[in-house]
């Protein structure tokens, strides 16, 4: 059973753990680095600032073991983007992900925004798999300035109702 919990600025240490994993497991599908997130960096109050200025944070656990994270930010032109998101590796594949993703659809609906987008690497080939069996559209490649390699903007659009 999988089970998501949104967190709080209090809740600091858990996402620095899941968020430290994830930059050191897959170093190349973030924005960030573990060497910005550790050292001088690997302080509590960045890490709750972290947690305050994005509004959306979850995690997910099986267990009680937390397995994954993912983060919305707060709607801009009607759209939320869906970031920071991670599985352990031990755990993809079975559920967790689509977990996730349907937190951040649930929150973006109760923000009334008309979709999700979000960015991913085109060399990450499993992950665009994945999104686009969870309902995101390739919406092409876009540069990011931040970023040496271009990441490719996936869009998921809500129905009105």
């Amino acid at each position: 059973m999988i089970t998501i919990r949104k967190l709080t600025d209090d809740d600091w240490a858990l996402w620095r753990k899941l968020r430290q994993s994830a930059l050191a497991d897959a170093p190349d599908a973030f924005g960030s680095t573990l060497a910005e997130w550790t050292g001088d960096g690997d302080v509590e109050v960045r890490w709750r600032a972290r947690l305050v200025s994005v509004p959306f944070n979850v995690v997910a656990a099986r267990y009680g073991r937390p397995i994954g994270m993912v983060s919305g930010t707060a709607p801009l032109g009607g759209e939320v983007q869906l970031i920071s998101m991670w599985v352990a590796p031990a755990d993809r594949g079975s559920g967790v992900g689509e977990a996730l993703v349907e937190a951040v659809v649930r929150w973006a609906l109760d923000m009334e925004a008309n979709g999700i987008a979000l960015h991913v690497r085109p060399s990450n080939d499993r992950a665009v798999r994945f999104y686009l069996r969870n309902g995101f559209f390739d919406d092409g490649l876009t540069s990011n300035p931040d970023l040496t390699h271009p990441e490719r903007r996936m869009v998921r659009r809500f129905t009105p109702q």
